[in-house]
């Protein structure tokens, strides 16, 4: 069961998504991220790439962020998304995307688009074939200051090239990177 943890939603039953393909992130490490990052939570604009149920961007919205902006390829994840979204009633500070993320990404960038927080949970396969921070880095969406936090398996060799691992989170196999 996926519940948001902390903030205004505080108890919320997130519905999950079917597709195998799509690994909430687990209660312990959605916690110790979000304790770690909630001072920096106010009033933000956020972007959660590869959303899946949405849990992660919800998570941010209960606990303060102005909007956050969800993105996923999957027909099926964006309708969890969207129900989620809703049982919260949360729509009015939330944006569905069904895009390919790299696609989403362009469209965010020529419409102005600036992110103060963005949160990435790709497939770990995804993360060997191509870098989802080339294309935030090429498009210039994140705010000045800003902060990336990708989860991958601890054992994926990923070089982020464009930002600084600033730290790391690990819980199990899990880790998020923070970049700056």
């Amino acid at each position: 069961m996926i519940k948001v943890i902390s903030g205004l939603y505080k108890g919320k039953k997130l519905r999950r998504v079917s597709d195998p393909g799509v690994r909430p992130m687990p209660h312990k490490l959605k916690e110790s991220l979000f304790s770690i990052i909630q001072a920096e939570l106010k009033d933000t604009v956020c972007l959660d790439g590869f959303s899946g149920t949405g849990s992660v961007g919800i998570e941010a919205l209960s606990r303060g962020a102005r909007t956050v902006v969800f993105v996923d390829a999957s027909y099926a994840a964006v309708k969890a998304i969207k129900s989620n979204i809703a049982k919260c009633e949360a729509e009015d500070r939330a944006r569905v995307m069904h895009r390919e993320f790299n696609r989403a990404v362009i469209q965010l960038a020529k419409e102005g688009a600036k992110f103060d927080l963005i949160f990435l949970d790709p497939p770990y396969k995804l993360l060997e074939e191509r870098n989802p921070l080339k294309v935030i880095k090429k498009r210039d969406i994140l705010h000045e200051g800003g902060k990336i936090f990708l989860r991958r398996h601890f054992k994926t060799k990923f070089d982020a090239k464009y930002y600084s691992d600033s730290r790391q989170i690990a819980v199990g196999d899990d880790v998020v990177v923070v970049y700056v």
